[in-house]
């Protein structure tokens, strides 16, 4: 099993939650060092941009996964194709309980944000709001 990090249209009752399969921990969390988190393009999509130190402590939850979700999340996520998110490890901090944990999460290298249209800039939460801006491909 793998522990998730998702702060997007992954997470429960988004777009693509369908696609998650996994048992959700209890609570929200959020990551230990800032980021940021921007919608893209015409399809609104999120992207936490790899730059820590930058940003905001984004929210989101974290999932148990199996082999074969993380499979269909990389799928997704298209982890191998050039314009695609990267799968990196992070820790995120529990808001309840103030855990800490190790968790793989997608974002995008700040070098891709070079020439993408960024439609809105958010402060660490995609919320529903957001989501219903969002077009899957």
């Amino acid at each position: 099993m793998h522990k998730i990090f998702v702060f997007g249209t992954l997470k429960e009752g988004f777009p693509n939650f369908g696609t998650n399969k996994g048992i959700r921990y209890r609570g929200d969390f959020k990551t230990k060092e800032r980021f940021p988190l921007y919608l893209v393009g015409q399809r609104f999509s999120p992207w936490l941009v790899l730059n820590s130190g930058e940003g905001h402590h984004v929210r989101g939850q974290v999932f148990d996964v199996s082999d074969d979700v993380l499979v269909e999340m990389d799928t997704l996520e298209r982890i191998t194709a050039s314009d695609g998110y990267r799968k990196v490890r992070m820790s995120v901090i529990c808001l309840e309980t103030g855990d800490e944990i190790p968790v793989l999460t997608y974002g995008k290298p700040p070098e891709m944000l070079e020439g993408a249209q960024i439609m809105q800039e958010l402060t660490g939460e995609y919320g529903l709001e957001h989501a219903a801006l969002y077009r899957s491909r």
